[in-house]
């Protein structure tokens, strides 16, 4: 028994030291392409794709604590060769792949059709079955798809055409995604290791604390103000709430919230990190690949939206905790803001910095590179969050792990895509659904917002995000729909699938934490991000909140949709300047509606109910008041 320990401990060591290797190699590839130039997109993303299925085997091992274990593990082993072998002939052979025009020959197809098998299998365990049952119906679809009756049938392809065209192509398992993936996201991915590596996650809950903690229901506005602000690095709503809510959620129980209000503001504050310029979870830079527009821009049309998402919700956090009579954390208790900037305020200095050479024109490969760059030499200057040799190889192991989800998903995703380009299945959704809307955009929109939610609640934010477009996209260009405020569109609800019940994971794991019923947990944060699911309709109809008009139509669209969350906001809660009857609640709802949708006539006519309610709540206050003064018992 104590051999086999032993040899058990030699192994796990082993293989620790073969993940940290891989680990390394890979982020070595990725900075050296960023600096010194891209690889042929092939060569890139098979290159990217080869780390990746060796990480997946070595790390989400098959038939862990069966008695078949050691027998599993060699299979593992089997499937990981055989997909690096795939993979590195794909990648040797592309330069006589190009002299042959791209024709498949029988080693081509063998290996095809094993990278595609070992994708599947690889993404599997990463990310679920889902969304490699996904890929799989979509082989079979693509091969089988002339014994379906109907619209939805085609003329079948032969198994060569579809291998050749997912193996050898752009257009299928190495499409857009990928080539996000393997060109942008990983090194962004690498970027918020560095940052969390260096302290800058901590910093962020200090400084929220500093600023907001003393405030009324001070600890859930450090949560939405920490996971607005970890979210832009991290890009992982679930990832948020275990980080940041670990902290948040006990603080704001301490206070007085209920642990179901609790959960939900961390769950929703840290979705709200998935469209927070500038990382966006992964959204922004595949986004920006498929619509052939700049990253800035995709950051840029983000903008005002996210603004309007957090505003609400501090908003709301206020409004409880008004009603229900909620102080903050005493200042006694709470990091000095001074202090805290005095300390380690120079750890904000790399994300400015990244966003400064973006506008300046470099390449978010250039910006990644040098912000992780700026992240080791910022650390070094104070001993806390000096990042050492062996901080640096931690760091870079974490990162490259952390990239897993994001590239498994955007492979098998290209597959489907790949099928659905192929087939024609593509045209035939789109033609289909504006067919079941009867060409009105408003029934269009919803089906797409609950396709976009389904395929959200069992894959990943990127994933969904990829999937629905590709079908739903074309669907809204085809109604005469701004493309990037498709896009935009569908990826809010990918990004919303994460707290909206049934599987609502995001909450779920807010509910974890807060020791509240998953469900309830799920429904409250549906009401706290309600704006969320109202904005994207109006930015489809109006895309003058997605910076798409003069600065004037911005500047007023901003002002009154920030007043329109005012209104909703206090309609939810029940509460404004005194608790609000249903009358007021419904008036206040209808002013919302109005100062949302961009227009004049609209602004005043829900800026005056707006006002108007206000004055309402405000004079019966007085009255109130004065009331309570005149018959309170002299003293």
């Amino acid at each position: 028994m104590p051999d086999d320990h032993a040899e058990q401990e030699t192994g796990k060591k082993l293989l620790g030291w073969i993940v940290t290797i891989v680990a390394l190699a890979m982020c070595a590839f990725h900075l050296y392409t960023a600096q010194f130039g891209l690889q042929p997109a092939i060569i890139q993303r098979g290159i990217h794709l080869l780390f990746g299925v060796m990480l997946v085997f070595l790390l989400f091992p098959s038939g862990k604590g069966t008695r078949w274990e050691k027998w599993f593990r060699v299979l593992d082993y089997l499937l990981m060769a055989a997909g690096v072998i795939g993979l590195a002939y794909l990648v040797s052979e592309d330069r006589n792949i190009v002299m042959r025009g791209g024709a498949a020959n029988t080693t081509d197809l063998f290996f095809g059709s094993i990278v595609l098998v070992v994708t599947m299998e690889a993404t599997r365990r990463v990310l679920g079955p889902a969304l490699t049952i996904i890929a799989g119906v979509s082989v079979l679809y693509a091969l089988f798809g002339q014994y379906i009756p109907g619209a939805w049938g085609h003329r079948g392809m032969f198994f060569d055409d579809l291998i050749s065209y997912q193996f050898l192509t752009t257009e299928g398992l190495f499409s857009v995604p990928l080539g996000a993936s393997a060109n942008f996201i990983f090194l962004f991915i690498l970027f918020g290791a560095f940052l969390v590596g260096s302290g800058t996650g901590e910093f962020f809950i200090k400084f929220a604390n500093a600023i907001a903690g003393h405030l009324r229901g001070g600890p859930a506005k450090v949560a939405v103000i920490a996971s607005a602000s970890f979210g832009t690095i991290s890009g992982s709503a679930v990832a948020n709430v275990v980080s940041t809510g670990s902290f948040t959620i006990p603080l704001m129980k301490k206070i007085g919230y209920r642990p179901v209000f609790a959960g939900a503001i961390e769950a929703v504050a840290s979705t709200g990190g998935q469209f927070m310029p500038p990382v966006m979870g992964a959204g922004a830079f595949i986004m920006a690949d498929m619509l052939g527009i700049s990253y800035l821009r995709v950051c840029q049309a983000a903008l005002i939206p996210a603004i309007l998402y957090f505003f609400a919700l501090l908003y709301m956090v206020h409004m409880e905790a008004l009603r229900k009579g909620l102080q903050g954390i005493p200042r006694h208790e709470l990091p000095i803001l001074s202090k805290v900037m005095k300390e380690e305020g120079y750890l904000l200095i790399p994300a400015p910095f990244l966003v400064a050479l973006l506008v300046m024109g470099y390449s978010p490969m250039k910006a990644g590179f040098w912000g992780i760059v700026a992240v080791l030499i910022v650390s070094s200057f104070k001993k806390a969050s000096r990042m050492g040799f062996k901080k640096i190889i931690e760091t870079c192991e974490r990162g490259a792990k952390g990239s897993l989800e994001v590239l498994a998903a955007c492979a098998t995703a290209g597959i489907v895509i790949g099928v659905v380009t192929q087939t024609g299945l593509g045209l035939k959704f789109a033609s289909l659904v504006i067919e079941a809307a009867s060409g009105y955009l408003f029934l269009a929109l919803v089906l797409v917002m609950i396709t976009s939610l389904i395929l959200g609640m069992g894959l990943t934010t990127s994933a969904a995000y990829i999937l629905t477009v590709i079908l739903g996209g074309p669907v809204l260009t085809n109604l005469g729909v701004d493309p990037l405020a498709a896009h935009m569109f569908v990826f809010y609800y990918a990004c919303l699938s994460t707290i909206t019940p049934p599987v609502a994971l995001a909450a779920f794991a807010g509910a974890g934490i807060a020791g509240a019923p998953p469900f309830r947990t799920g429904f409250e944060a549906m009401r706290l991000a309600i704006i969320a699911y109202v904005v994207p309709f109006i930015f489809v109809y109006h895309p003058v909140l997605i910076w798409s008009g003069s600065g004037w139509q911005i500047a007023l669209a901003t002002v009154t949709a920030v007043l329109g969350c005012m209104a909703i906001g206090s309609a939810l809660m029940g509460f404004m300047i005194a608790k609000l009857n249903w009358p007021m609640r419904i008036a206040l709802l209808v002013a919302a509606f109005a100062l949302l949708i961009p227009g004049v006539k609209t602004d005043i006519a829900g800026f005056a109910l707006l006002v108007g309610i206000w004055l309402i709540q405000y004079f019966q206050s007085r009255s109130m008041s004065k009331t309570k003064k005149e018959t309170a018992p002299d003293p």
